[in-house]
């Protein structure tokens, strides 16, 4: 397995009305590949908006998908979901010795920040959001939307549905200010650690509420989801599974994808760059850096909206 060689900045002093199927997708067949690669100029005319629900999982997950519409000549903006607390990192970087051993990019592999581990966490939040930017940088996005939503999904069922509310309304603003715009999301039905887990809360809430705009028929054309989980949930040979695309990065975009994970294993403080994100999900990023491919959906006619479906 490949692995993101980490960065360390040398010292400056210290230094997503009927619901669409995937089987309707699949049918499309070859009519229906130049809609994923957005190769047609009425395409190129209005953006690609991809939704990243936490900081690292464009870069794991939505980078080559990001470059091949980059590269079709459709700009691409790109939005950060939640704000990313999670107290989980800041215990992380709050250990003197890390758990990652030589894999961790901090000078002597310790750090030892003191970092607040009770949310609202603002120093993970800023970090990741400092990475993100970073990741964006690297794949030449167009624009960055930052929704600023306080990550709830984990909380009370209410609170998980306010949160699907609060996505929507965000979405709502897009779609009216980018009418002809596509959206891509990630497939929250499919994002978790291992099949027999429930799925990431966060990335279920996104997927849903891609779903009830749909099914509201104010999102109704060209509509996607990319799996981010699979690199870590499946091994490789058995990654594409049911995707309806299955693309596969050519190699001078794997090289921009590879930098903008390595945003995610930078330690630079004078950038407030941390490596956060691979202190939080290093198989991920390191699985996503070594296969050169993404795997897209479209919304399955069974679908089931809710936290854990």
């Amino acid at each position: 397995m490949t692995t993101p060689q980490h960065h360390t900045a040398r010292p400056t002093g210290l230094s997503r009305r009927s619901v669409l199927t995937a089987a309707g997708l699949t049918a499309a067949g070859a009519a229906l590949q130049g809609s994923w690669g957005a190769s047609s100029a009425a395409a190129a005319a209005a953006p690609a908006i991809f939704y990243s629900p936490h900081q690292d999982d464009e870069a794991i997950g939505m980078a080559g998908s990001i470059l091949e519409h980059k590269a079709a000549g459709r700009p691409v903006y790109l939005v950060l979901v939640s704000k990313g607390e999670n107290g989980g990192i800041a215990e992380n970087l709050n250990r003197t010795q890390c758990f990652l051993g030589s894999k961790c990019s901090a000078p002597g592999h310790t750090h030892d920040l003191g970092w607040q581990e009770k949310w609202p966490t603002p120093e993970v939040v800023s970090g990741r959001t400092s990475e993100f930017n970073a990741s964006a940088k690297a794949l030449g996005v167009d624009k960055v939307i930052n929704f600023k939503l306080s990550d709830t999904a984990y909380g009370t069922e209410s609170q998980y549905e306010a949160f699907v509310k609060k996505i929507m309304n965000k979405v709502r603003g897009l779609i009216e200010q980018y009418p002809k715009a596509s959206h891509k999301f990630a497939a929250g039905w499919l994002d978790t650690t291992k099949p027999t887990d429930p799925t990431n809360a966060t990335h279920k809430a996104c997927s849903d509420a891609a779903y009830w705009l749909h099914d509201n028929g104010e999102l109704t054309d060209d509509i996607r989801f990319n799996h981010i989980y699979t690199y870590e949930a499946f091994s490789r040979g058995q990654r594409d599974r049911g995707a309806d695309y299955v693309l596969n990065i050519p190699s001078a975009h794997m090289k921009k994808k590879r930098a903008a994970i390595l945003a995610y294993n930078t330690w630079d403080p004078n950038r407030n760059l941390y490596t956060t994100g691979y202190h939080s999900v290093p198989t991920m990023l390191e699985e996503a850096y070594s296969d050169p491919r993404e795997f897209v959906y479209g919304l399955p006619s069974n679908y089931t909206p809710g936290r854990g479906k």
